[in-house]
């Protein structure tokens, strides 16, 4: 058994996946390939089955590609050809590979390399040393990439003609090196990176990243993280800013940390999964709140969030996320401003799929948390809190959260990432602009094709969230955009169990390459929509 990326290529050995092996051989070689008469079971065992062994490409428990080898005379290409021998070496010991099937959403080279790949060895085991295909012409560019060679007239019919090749070990070999780069330039090329963090960075960016590390305390480091400072303070227009080694769920737990010094009473808000992130924030921290709850998506009005502040005068604090990243939802930041600013509450922002994707002012609030990926365009790995009054150290709170300790010793009061700080300089001069027109002719090509997207005037233009129809599973699907270079965000636990995925249009981003990605998320949609075999109800 060989494993690579996830897809597993094996000896079919399994009652569940010879079954599977009959559905693909019918959908490949009926519905597509018209060699064979339709049946009403959608299946087709193939006349060599029991001579046949299958070499198989599993993803989980989904065979999506499949290969088999025989080596009992005559072989299916003795039928077609008389004198086959003819046409092979001297002291040729063939087996014959048939029925090479791939599901049309993981096509592209990978799966079929890895299927020869384990052909390969398991023909070696069993003491051949060739191999004779009858390939389909529309392969047969693909075939001699990987040492394939042609011999012979065409055979088959007029609808479905092939022509026969053979491979040896030795061409094998020598090709798939070859093939192996070819691969990779192919990958790389097509290459789109759709995810909410790792974001896409820029050469300038990278180049910081990997040059030599510094110690946090030379007056380099000092100087960046001063001059990063001012750069996000004037992109927030926030009065003050600190950076630690962290994620965004540090930069939260920082916020929290700086509430318990807050005698009052808080209100979270929650209408997706950071929201409610926000409240196990504030209870681990054993803060005093109130919360305002919804499902996923619906809209927390300002007049709830207005009745709530006056019916509980205690209130001092309120804190939510800017943007709920689990569906793309926005608060309305101005008005909620306005709305504590008349109740003299502190507001308290999670920010991290915003600074960078949208504008965002920051002035008059109390503390905000963001990151160095995401909309920033920088690596993960930097948390970001900004904070509107001046900070001293606080004994109650723990060292690493302290921000006053943080603002007394210029935001390295520990150890510091001179790479991370390197970088995050770069991609803060190199900002994208906003991209509310490419997220809307986005949000239209998704509509054209039939998916359900999570849109409006209180959505992101950094986040796309599409809920999938219940007969195609999401896994499944963002697997088979893997396969085609396509990163979406899908296998987070609360996407999974709403059968989401996202497009995030973050970091450094060409938009005719964007809109290159989003054309193969829409063929594949089409691909699933018309495959019953990648049915909830089938799987």
């Amino acid at each position: 058994m060989k494993e690579s990326l996830s897809v597993v290529y094996k000896i079919a050995d399994l009652a569940e996946e010879l079954e599977q092996i009959y559905r693909l051989n019918y959908e490949t070689f009926v519905e597509e390939i018209p060699q064979h008469e339709t049946n009403h079971e959608h299946r087709l065992v193939d006349r060599f089955n029991d001579k046949n062994t299958y070499v198989v490409a599993k993803r989980n428990d989904e065979v999506i590609g499949m290969i088999s080898v025989n080596d009992q005379r005559p072989f299916s290409l003795d039928q077609k050809l008389n004198n086959l021998d003819d046409f092979l070496p001297e002291h040729a010991i063939p087996c014959e590979i048939r029925l090479l099937a791939i599901k049309k959403q993981y096509r592209g080279g990978r799966i079929f390399y890895g299927l020869c790949e384990r052909l390969v060895d398991y023909c070696l085991e069993k003491g051949f040393n060739m191999a004779v295909i009858s390939g389909t012409l529309r392969q047969t560019k693909l075939y001699k990439h990987l040492g394939f060679q042609a011999f012979g007239p065409l055979v088959g019919t007029e609808e479905a003609p092939y022509q026969p090749m053979y491979l040896t070990k030795k061409n094998f070999e020598r090709a798939s090196k070859l093939f192996e780069r070819m691969l990779r330039k192919e990958e790389q090329r097509n290459h789109y990176n759709f995810l909410p963090g790792p974001v896409e960075v820029s050469n300038e960016v990278k180049k910081a990243w990997g040059d030599k590390a510094v110690s946090h305390r030379a007056k380099d480091v000092h100087d960046v993280i001063e001059n990063v400072q001012q750069q996000l303070c004037r992109l927030t227009k926030a009065n003050y800013v600190e950076i630690a080694v962290g994620t965004g769920t540090l930069a939260n737990d920082m916020i929290a940390a700086q509430l318990t010094t807050i005698s009052s009473k808080g209100l979270v808000l929650a209408n997706g999964e950071f929201g409610e992130r926000l409240i196990k924030h504030a209870s681990r921290f054993n803060l005093s709140f109130y919360t305002i709850t919804k499902p996923w998506s619906k809209p927390i009005s300002l007049a709830e969030i207005e009745q709530t502040l006056d019916k509980h005068r205690e209130i001092g604090w309120l804190w939510t996320v800017h943007c709920e990243t689990s569906t793309g939802y926005v608060y309305p930041l101005e008005k909620l401003k306005q709305l504590c600013n008349k109740y003299g509450v502190r507001l308290c922002m999670d920010t991290c799929s915003t600074v960078g994707v949208m504008s965002v002012d920051l002035a008059s609030v109390y503390l905000a948390s963001t990151v160095s990926g995401k909309g920033l365009g920088s690596y993960p790995g930097l948390a970001i809190v900004f904070h509107q009054e001046k900070l001293l150290p606080n004994e109650a709170i723990p060292s690493y959260l302290d921000l006053g300790k943080y603002q007394i010793n210029g935001s390295i009061p520990y150890t510091h990432s001179s790479n991370g700080l390197f970088a995050l300089q770069a991609a803060l001069q190199q900002l994208q602009p906003e991209r509310t027109e490419l997220f809307r002719e986005i949000c239209q090509e998704f509509q054209k094709a039939g998916m359900e997207v999570l849109t409006g005037e209180n959505y992101s233009p950094g986040i796309v969230t599409i809920c999938l129809n219940p007969m195609i599973d999401s896994r499944k699907f963002g697997d088979a955009l893997k396969q085609k270079g396509v990163h979406v965000s899908y296998e987070s636990g609360y996407l999974l169990n709403h059968n989401w995925f996202q497009v995030a249009i973050m970091g450094q981003h060409q938009a005719s390459n964007i809109l290159k990605g989003i054309k193969i998320i829409v063929e594949v949609y089409q691909q699933f929509s018309k495959a019953k075999e990648f049915s909830r109800c089938e799987s």
